[in-house]
């Protein structure tokens, strides 16, 4: 990759996705008439835990957040990604896998395979 490459990678990654991310979360924890279910529950919290198992769950649900933008840029064509399998074959995901990322990592992915806590703010979908 070229300077120039490696350069515009890099804006994107960090204003499309950490930043977007980032701005996200501060919406929901300072908006007081935002009424998403991550806001509601990360009010409630603040009432009503202790310092360290707020931090707990915001970092999760922070963490969901910056993903959910990297697999929403991946789904609109923003970023284009491909991967390497183990047996040698690559996967240009932006290209082959069909369907929406973001709504298959926030509906299934995190609770199937992550070995972490998630929060499910949707139980009955």
């Amino acid at each position: 990759m070229t300077q120039e490459e490696t350069t515009y990678f890099a804006k994107l990654l960090v204003q499309q996705i950490r930043d977007t991310a980032i701005k996200n979360c501060d919406g929901q924890l300072y908006a007081t008439n935002l009424k998403s279910p991550v806001a509601n529950r990360w009010r409630q919290a603040e009432e009503e835990m202790d310092m360290k198992e707020f931090g707990k769950m915001i970092i999760a649900d922070a963490v969901d957040e910056t993903i959910s933008y990297f697999l929403d840029a991946i789904d609109n064509r923003v970023l284009n990604v491909s991967y390497n399998l183990p047996n040698g074959k690559t996967i240009n995901v932006s290209g082959e896998i069909i369907g929406e990322l973001l709504g298959w990592y926030i509906g299934d992915w995190r609770f199937k395979y992550s070995k972490e806590r998630c929060i499910d703010d949707f139980p009955d979908l």
